[in-house]
């Protein structure tokens, strides 16, 4: 394995060729957070590395990961009759989430404030998102757990198949478009998690188990909030697609 060769010559030089585009039309995005980043960006000092943003994102996600796995092992710590997590917990987890969220958005800002954007280095920050997806969604779930307030296991493997999947999509997209689509999905959920976790910290795991309209649970919002996420990543990938396809048929050239 030492010995393979995992990118070619070739594939080497691409990377001089390699421009980072994105696409973001979220108005939460574009008109609130983008702003905030950039007042935040202006705080760190020009020698920090971007990388290191990028990874002490990461880190904390992953302390909120392991915070909630000691608090609640298996799962049941919200439903009726277990012992619930303690306060500080959500809060603490909402704040650190929501820093989290931040430096995500801030790192690719200090990068090229600083003239150190290079391909890894979007590498490194999206390979890091890809398990922050796993992490994310786990910690999550504890709001709600196990139990008859809760969401199945099954259905919690689902999710991460459903955010893991459009994490992977909207990546294929850009490597067939060589634009990145942003989905609005990403920083409506974050926000709202971070707001959820210190909610939840002050009215309690009990305000989850009512309706809060009709016969729809706020289990079910959950779900209907990360399935939405998967969905407009899906039709955006499509439509993309047929674009391009149409393009290439009636032009002779793809995007």
């Amino acid at each position: 394995m030492a010995g393979y060769e995992y990118v070619s010559p070739e594939q080497l030089a691409g990377f001089d060729k390699y421009k980072y585009s994105a696409v973001d039309t979220n108005p939460l995005s574009l008109y609130i957070m983008h702003p905030f980043w950039n007042t935040i960006v202006k705080v760190f000092p020009t020698w920090l590395a971007p990388n290191l943003i990028t990874f002490s994102g990461f880190l904390l996600v992953v302390f909120n990961f392991l915070l909630m796995a000691y608090f609640d092992p298996d799962f049941y710590a919200s439903a009726p009759g277990y012992k619930h997590v303690p306060d500080w917990v959500w809060i603490v987890v909402g704040i650190l989430n929501f820093i989290a969220y931040t430096l995500d958005g801030v790192d690719g800002k200090q990068a090229r404030r600083t003239n150190s954007s290079t391909p890894l280095g979007e590498l490194f920050d999206h390979g890091l998102d890809s398990w922050s997806c796993v992490y994310f969604v786990v910690t999550v779930y504890s709001i709600f757990g196990r139990g008859p307030s809760g969401v199945s296991v099954f259905v919690l493997y689902l999710l991460l198949w459903v955010v893991l999947f459009s994490f992977i999509l909207s990546h294929w997209e850009k490597y067939n478009t060589g634009i990145l689509f942003l989905p609005w999905g990403y920083d409506i959920s974050q926000v709202t998690i971070s707001f959820v976790y210190i909610v939840t910290a002050i009215v309690g795991v009990e305000a989850w188990y009512e309706p809060f309209l009709f016969n729809f649970l706020y289990r079910d919002l959950f779900t209907a909030m990360i399935i939405g996420k998967k969905l407009h990543v899906e039709l955006t990938f499509y439509s993309s697609q047929i674009l391009s396809f149409f393009c290439h048929w009636i032009l002779g050239k793809s995007f």
